[in-house]
């Protein structure tokens, strides 16, 4: 029998026609190389693989039920919600202004629960039900708690004002006859820089007596 050493013997290749020493010289990282060749990796294991649900890296088109009106929009993975409310759907009345979820000016009802829609992802609202401030009113008529801003004088620059009435509207939309600590705690998140929270606390119980 013919004898040979390492250096004439063969190549063994892998299930997909790469020679071990090649794929070990090619990856530069015997390691790395070492693991994969163990684990299958090139073997048909990766080719039977079932293909995920990713999406992306670029632009995907999604329906969201916004107001109650189903909306078509055309996103990037990365796309927060604010943004699509705000560049693909024109809802403009949701303000950004931290864009980090720390002054709640964003905020909008996702599934009739409040959140920061600059810390939320589009893709993470399909299916679900959104509320924005557009979406308050009924049969053209204002939210108890949009008179009762106007009426007490609530806002002033007005960039916090969306997310203010949005926090204040869901409390008094659950809660039949809130105290002032019930008020505070529930817009405890919303930042205004003007400082008008002692006007936000009236018009909110105000609005909660009228409705």
């Amino acid at each position: 029998m013919e004898k040979t050493d390492g250096k004439n013997a063969p190549p063994q290749k892998g299930g997909n026609g790469l020679s071990r020493r090649g794929f070990l010289k090619g990856a530069g990282l015997t390691t790395v190389g070492s693991v994969a060749l163990q684990h299958g990796l090139l073997g048909k294991d990766v080719e039977n693989a079932p293909a995920d649900n990713t999406l992306g890296p670029g632009p995907v088109r999604i329906q969201l039920k916004v107001n109650g009106r189903t909306r078509n929009a055309h996103v990037e993975p990365r796309d927060t919600l604010a943004k699509t409310l705000r560049d693909h759907l024109k809802l403009t009345g949701t303000k950004v202004v931290c864009d980090r979820g720390s002054c709640s000016a964003c905020t909008v009802w996702l599934d009739g629960t409040p959140v920061n829609s600059c810390m939320t992802m589009a893709l993470d609202a399909v299916g679900k039900e959104i509320t924005t401030i557009e979406g308050l009113e009924t049969d053209g008529n204002l939210h108890p708690v949009q008179e009762a801003f106007i009426e007490h004088d609530a806002s002033m620059c007005g960039f916090c004002t969306p997310g203010m009435v949005m926090s204040a509207a869901h409390l008094v939309n659950n809660h039949p006859n809130p105290t002032l600590e019930d008020v505070k705690n529930a817009t405890r998140g919303n930042l205004c820089r003007c400082g008008t929270h002692p006007n936000v606390f009236k018009a909110t119980l105000a609005a909660a007596k009228a409705k």
